[in-house]
């Protein structure tokens, strides 16, 4: 099963089969316990350390022990492999689950939200460690940053933990936000977006002129926002809370539709886009990789990879 994200289309386009989202996984908490001196999860995450160099006193009695009844094993006939490699191999998966799970992952874009910054079809890498809560040691080991204006950001869609999205952050705590047809206000200033694309001149009195009246049925958690945290026609983000918007501002599915992205939420960003390829939205929001998938990667891999793309860095844009 492939992790996707759901970038997030927007109401006014929820009829265009090419408007979709973003999707993620759960990481592994023990590396963050053992540099915050957690002795119990220190022991859990050194331990294997100590299983696969053998540098205990107990582990080197085992390995003798289980050197001479391999030995035996070997003169009775046994052709099963030795007990050490099985446990060196075992120890490499698990520290290959651990840095794919804990530290970086691998996100498909299905949708066009976030164009023409990310493409449908862009395989990233996601960093999971840029904003992890911090401990009294680990903030001077690990590279922790809060989110800032500008960001790219991959959190748990808060109306369903179970789907990932992908958006720009545009507001922080404190952050006063405003739409006036087409064009962000920050803090009482308009905002210059190169980054956005705007693929209607359709002006929507709710999508373009925000906040303001709903002309059609929003979350629950917007209407929320709308009533307790708009100020002389703005929107003031709270504590622990961030304002996002898709960058394809007329197809995105963002703050405006569904409120705010709690801070805990917030699962990584975006580092590098490894792969590019041109597949349809329907393939790549498919669970379980289609045979009509696999065809198409297998006999158009050359002609539809994005080359170009393969190995781009992923920026953010300083907002100010």
């Amino acid at each position: 099963m492939r992790p996707q994200a759901d970038s997030g289309s927007s109401p006014d386009a929820a009829a265009d089969p090419g408007a979709a989202n973003l999707l993620a996984t759960e990481t592994a908490p023990q590396i963050i316990g053992a540099l915050n001196g957690d002795p119990a999860l220190a022991v859990s995450a050194i331990q294997p350390e100590n299983e696969a160099g053998g540098v205990a006193m107990g582990e080197v009695t085992e390995q003798a022990s289980d050197e001479v009844g391999n030995d035996v094993g070997n003169e009775a006939g046994n052709d099963d492999p030795p007990r050490g490699v099985l446990a060196e191999w075992a120890i490499t998966i698990l520290l290959l689950l651990f840095l794919t799970t804990t530290l970086v992952q691998a996100y498909v874009i299905p949708t066009g939200s976030m164009e023409d910054t990310l493409l449908i079809g862009d395989h990233l890498l996601v960093d999971k460690l840029a904003y992890a809560p911090t401990g009294p040691v680990s903030k001077y080991l690990l590279p922790y940053r809060d989110v800032k204006r500008g960001d790219i950001i991959v959190f748990r869609y808060p109306g369903d933990i179970k789907m990932t999205y992908v958006k720009r952050a545009m507001g922080i705590p404190g952050d006063r936000i405003r739409v006036i047809n087409k064009e962000v206000y920050l803090n009482g200033s308009k905002l210059n977006e190169p980054y956005t694309v705007h693929k209607s001149d359709y002006i929507s009195a709710y999508r373009d002129n925000f906040p303001g009246e709903p002309d059609f049925t929003v979350d629950p958690r917007a209407l929320e926002m709308l009533q307790n945290h708009t100020v002389n026609g703005e929107v003031v983000v709270p504590a622990n809370s961030i304002f996002a918007m898709g960058d394809n501002r007329d197809n995105s599915s963002d703050s405006r539709y569904w409120g705010f992205v709690p801070r805990e939420n917030i699962i990584g960003k975006p580092l590098v886009i490894y792969w590019s390829y041109d597949a349809p939205t329907d393939d790549l929001q498919n669970p379980s990789i289609g045979f009509s998938h696999i065809r198409d990667v297998i006999f158009n891999f050359i002609p539809k990879t994005r080359w170009r793309r393969t190995f781009m860095l992923v920026h953010p844009y300083e907002i100010k």
